[in-house]
C-alpha cells in the first residue's frame, strides 16, 4: 500500500498580514498609551501561536525561539501588570524585546504551515482552558 504524503497548505500572504496586524497594531496602540486588554491578548496570543508552532514544526530556525521567548516573558510581566493596576501598557525599556518577537515572529510565519498554526492555537486554548478552570 502507498504511503500518502500529507499535503503542506502555505500560509498565504493574507494570513501573514492577519498576524501582523494582531501583532503590530497592538503595539502601536501600546507605544501611543492606548493599549487595551483585548489589544494585549490579540499581540500575546499571535506571538504565542507563531512560538508553538514553530516548536511543534521543529523549526529550522532554532534561534527564533529564545528571541519569542524573551518577548513572551515581557508581555507576560505587562498581563501581571496590567491585571493589578488595571493598566495597560509596554514601559518603553520592554518595548525593544517585544518589537524584536514580533518581527522573528512575522519572519518565521512563512516557515510554517496552516496545519502548524491551526494546531499550536488549538493547543495553547486547551492549555488555557485547563489553566482558567484549575
Amino acid at each position: 500500500m502507498k504511503k500518502r504524503s500529507r499535503i503542506r497548505v502555505p500560509v498565504t500572504q493574507g494570513m501573514k498580514d492577519i498576524y501582523a496586524m494582531d501583532m503590530h497594531l497592538p503595539y502601536q496602540s501600546a507605544c501611543a498609551g492606548k493599549f487595551t486588554v483585548v489589544a494585549f491578548s490579540r499581540l500575546a496570543a499571535a506571538v504565542s501561536v507563531v512560538r508553538y508552532a514553530l516548536e511543534l514544526g521543529q523549526t529550522k530556525t532554532p534561534q527564533a525561539i529564545p528571541i519569542l521567548d524573551a518577548a513572551i516573558a515581557v508581555l507576560h510581566h505587562v498581563r501581571q501588570r496590567g491585571d493589578t493596576t488595571g493598566i495597560w501598557e509596554i514601559s518603553e525599556s520592554e518595548r525593544p524585546s517585544v518589537l524584536e518577537g514580533i518581527q522573528v515572529a512575522e519572519m518565521c510565519i512563512g516557515t510554517l504551515s496552516v496545519a502548524q498554526l491551526e494546531q499550536a492555537a488549538d493547543l495553547l486554548l486547551v492549555q488555557l482552558n485547563s489553566e482558567t478552570s484549575a
